[in-house]
């Protein structure tokens, strides 16, 4: 593994030489700052941020450093090593004097918004599934056209069709869906589906602590209890819907936004995260857009999780947003 020091160091020497290349000596006044995965730099109101790790999830961060502990920076300039016109898309939504650049080798260039792409379409032969999945239990979500069992937030099984139709592939993720197949092979039913989700709702619980599937997804575990519980959020009704950007592992945090309305008939969208995640508030403000009735748009959090950067960022948007808390003992609900 190499010396994060190190590292560290070298993130800081890519970020001066980009910066130097394009903005020429302000660097050479610039206080440096540090970034998990990246590095910054600030000088005379202009901040800059290398995003190296996770680039797509590193504008809250950006944001949030650029504007607190007295920088002073006015504008910021963001160079991401991955997903700049995602990032260009989100920088939009907030009124802040954003640009965000991607890089290509030792060069930097100014990314335009990437429009959203549109949720694939669910395959009719996977919609037969559905009853099955719900007779055991299940609750059935619909993400980039895959249709998904869920206990709590937690995935625990998912509808492949393939040449041969549709078919059940059981699992908490992708690699207990592939161990799944090893041990009970193709073909996987209610029986197979039933034993998974008896077992996640053992663990599923309030004092289930020790078991993985307590830790996995919880803010998706908070999203099952606000869409059973609505009036927790000020909501008529709610439903999931999927986030504009692929989950690609259970273990990501990932914001679940659901969709809804409030308790005067009004659009509402709620977002939901457990612990401070600091691109909560630039995946929500993504779900906004994505969501297409301009809603009333809610940052759902536990109580002690609202973290002062994240109503700050809240605050920067361009449109109307608020942050909720519900208790702390949350998961009992």
């Amino acid at each position: 593994m190499p010396d994060p020091a190190l590292r560290q160091s070298l993130l800081k020497a890519k970020l001066k030489a980009l910066v130097r290349a394009r903005w020429g000596d302000a660097v050479d006044q610039a206080h440096e700052g540090f970034l998990p995965g990246g590095a910054a730099l600030r000088a005379d109101g202009s901040a800059w941020v290398l995003a190296e790790d996770e680039p797509q999830r590193c504008l809250g961060a950006a944001l949030a450093w650029a504007g607190r502990n007295g920088n002073g920076a006015t504008e910021l300039h963001l160079l991401a090593s991955g997903g700049a016109p995602t990032l260009a898309r989100r920088a939009a939504l907030f009124d802040r004097s954003v640009r965000i650049y991607g890089i290509e080798g030792t060069t930097i260039h100014e990314a335009q918004p990437e429009p959203l792409s549109p949720q694939p379409a669910l395959d009719p032969r996977a919609e037969a599934l559905r009853p099955m999945l719900e007779e055991v239990g299940a609750e059935c979500v619909v993400e980039e056209g895959i249709l998904r069992a869920e206990v709590l937030g937690l995935e625990v099984a998912r509808v492949e069709v393939g040449p041969e139709g549709a078919q059940l592939a059981v699992g908490v993720g992708k690699h207990d869906r592939e161990a799944q197949r090893e041990v009970r092979g193709e073909h996987q039913g209610p029986d197979e589906l039933f034993e998974v989700v008896r077992l996640v709702a053992e663990h599923r619980v309030p004092t289930g602590f020790g078991h993985a599937a307590y830790h996995l997804a919880p803010e998706r575990w908070l999203r099952a209890v606000v869409t059973r519980t609505p009036e927790l959020v000020g909501a008529r009704q709610l439903s999931a819907v999927p986030p504009p950007i692929p989950r690609q592992d259970l273990r990501q945090l990932a914001p679940a936004p659901a969709a809804g309305v409030g308790l005067e008939g009004e659009p509402l969208l709620v977002v939901c995260s457990v612990g401070i995640d600091v691109d909560l508030v630039p995946a929500g403000a993504d779900a906004w857009l994505a969501d297409g009735r301009e809603p009333r748009l809610v940052f759902c959090v536990p109580e002690g999780d609202d973290h002062p950067v994240t109503r700050e960022l809240a605050e920067d948007l361009v449109m109307p947003a608020e942050v909720v808390t519900v208790p702390e003992g949350w998961r009992g609900l």
